[in-house]
């Protein structure tokens, strides 16, 4: 069974800090000037200049924000599976005093602003107070949630040295550590990848923990290839070998420091940010094209008879099965799907078709001069307006609107072990590989570029591949 690798109360959480921060800071704001300029404090000592309630909000909207931002590059919403509470009122002072100071830097030339030491002491003081009230109210939900067994992540640990044992007893002795060992294996010998393909098979799991010295580069090697293909975080104790490795995240647990090596750069913000954009970006683009998708429709119902979307079966992320959504391009007798009859026949048809036309070699197939398609399908086709329903796929997160080239489940079946990796990511509309030659490149080549994606990752990677898809759809395919 394959998991999530990053549970979705971590997403949550992490995505929640952001505006409760900045709530937190408004109040803290709003709370100094209510004190400073209520009639306690003002009877003691009558305030020389009374800034304006409403030019103050917009001060401090904005000083919120600056905050905000401060606490980021600060790394206080780094998604973990566990806070500690110390680490946390530590950024949260030192984030709070930078903060205060940049923002009297910024505003150095108004000095109405900052006429009242008090407001600027009493600010800083309440900002500490109720972000750590906050901040510990998250950590206490969240190991409750942990000790419920909600979020936990599912381990494997490896290894029967002092550090492995430690590991255990601080997973099974504490469960607001956000982890639960599902299997251990004690002994590194050759059964041990026996064993481990008998848990994922049987079991549940998120993570594996190698805690082992006496395990060899060769087996680390084949673990972290392992984790790869089924999908799985794979974290070790530190100094169990000294490599040099791209997107790697350490931090204490039991005082043991785990490393985790990360299969794409798309963890954590990345991930919420790259969604956001999805739902946004999708909802747009369904509501701006909803014009060519009409006519499209019609032009498919009036060209042949049949369903005018195709549900055509492919493989998403972590390898769940989905129907991606298409304007129906071939005529309905044709068709493969369960909302087709005759699906033996049409099956035949195509593999026959596979063996004498397709212009690919591999686990991928594309035929060219299809006698399936319509004269409508072949426009469609051409210009990809066949593909514009997969919108909707996007606004459900079945897909991206980047990411690698979905592909069949008889297809996937045909993968190379190490192939799989890639299904780490939500398939996108547009990628790396469909931009590059769209769905004229061999397989071997898309799986480079899509394998590149994954690993490369950034936020200016997806704009790029966004800004080039228009101008690839002009290209001319030699299938359609």
């Amino acid at each position: 069974m394959i998991t999530s690798s990053l549970k979705r109360v971590e997403l949550i959480i992490g995505a929640l800090l952001v505006p409760l921060d900045y709530i937190m800071m408004i109040a803290a704001g709003y709370t100094a000037y209510v004190v400073r300029f209520g009639n306690t404090v003002s009877t003691l000592r009558a305030a020389v200049y009374v800034l304006p309630f409403g030019d103050y909000m917009k001060i401090l909207l904005a000083s919120a924000v600056v905050m905000v931002i401060i606490f980021a590059f600060n790394r206080m919403y780094d998604i973990t599976g566990t806070r500690r509470i110390l680490d946390e009122l530590r950024k949260i002072v030192l984030a709070c005093s930078t903060g205060v100071l940049i923002v009297m830097i910024l505003f150095f030339f108004n000095r109405e602003l900052f006429s009242s030491r008090f407001i600027i002491l009493s600010a800083w003081l309440l900002s500490v107070t109720y972000l750590a009230a906050m901040r510990l109210t998250v950590i206490i939900v969240e190991r409750w949630l942990f000790r419920r067994g909600i979020g936990v992540h599912r381990v494997l640990l490896i290894g029967s040295s002092r550090t492995a044992s430690i590991l255990f007893d601080a997973f099974r002795n504490s469960p607001s550590l956000g982890y639960s060992v599902i299997e251990r294996a004690l002994v590194a010998d050759a059964s041990l990848f026996d064993k481990i393909n008998k848990v994922i098979k049987i079991k549940a799991i998120d993570d594996i923990i190698v805690a082992d010295q006496e395990l060899s580069r060769e087996q680390i090697a084949r673990l972290i290839e392992f984790s790869k293909i089924h999908h799985l975080d794979f974290k070790y104790a530190a100094d169990i070998f000294d490599t040099q490795v791209s997107h790697i995240a350490m931090r204490p647990v039991a005082g043991i420091p785990l490393v985790e090596l990360r299969r794409t750069p798309l963890q954590g913000w990345g991930r919420i940010f790259k969604r956001a954009i999805d739902v946004v970006f999708s909802s747009l683009a369904l509501v701006v094209f909803s014009p060519v998708m009409l006519a499209t429709a019609i032009a498919v119902r009036l060209d042949s008879a049949g369903p005018v979307i195709y549900k055509n079966r492919r493989v998403g992320e972590t390898g769940r099965e989905f129907d991606t959504l298409k304007f129906r391009s071939m005529k309905k007798e044709y068709c493969i799907g369960e909302q087709f009859g005759n699906p033996a026949a049409a099956l035949a048809l195509e593999q026959k078709l596979i063996q004498e036309q397709s212009i690919k070699t591999g686990p991928v197939y594309k035929i060219k001069d299809d006698p399936r398609v319509t004269r409508v399908g072949k426009f469609i086709r051409k210009y990809s307006l066949d593909e514009f329903p997969q919108f909707w796929n996007v606004l459900k997160g079945e897909m991206s609107l980047v990411g690698p080239r979905p592909h069949q489940p008889r297809e996937v079946e045909q993968y190379a072990d190490y192939e799989r990796a890639i299904l780490t990511m939500k398939p996108g509309v547009s990628g790396l590989a469909q931009i590059s030659g769209r769905s004229d490149l061999e397989f071997s080549e898309e799986m480079r570029l899509d394998t590149y994606y994954m690993e490369n990752w950034s936020i200016l990677l997806d704009v790029y591949i966004l800004f080039k898809t228009p101008f690839t759809l002009l290209k001319k395919r030699s299938a359609l």
